[in-house]
């Protein structure tokens, strides 16, 4: 039997959306210096309960301090747009 991709069924049943963060830190041998991490996963907007899981973990595991977290998501699965026309063209 086919089973759907786990990424796939959490978009369709548990409305699930790719979430982007671009977290800044202060770098732990030149704290004023900063640097860019980018993370990416499926998580519920607007909770985000799994981006919150990892800066936890990076708050309690990681040496660089976090200096600011920019979060964008976008529902993959949507609806089609359609776009209707009142005429049609064939070239040749």
């Amino acid at each position: 039997m086919v089973t759907a991709d786990s990424d796939l069924t959490k978009q369709i049943t548990d409305r699930y959306r790719l979430t982007t963060a671009e977290i800044l830190y202060h770098m732990p041998d030149h704290p004023h210096m900063l640097q860019a991490y980018i993370w990416q996963d499926y998580d519920l907007f607007p909770k985000f309960p799994e981006l919150k899981k990892f800066l936890d973990f990076w708050t309690h595991s990681l040496d660089g301090p976090l200096h600011s977290v920019q979060v964008a998501n976008k529902s993959i699965i949507s609806p089609s747009e359609f776009g209707f026309t009142d005429f049609e063209i064939t070239l040749q």
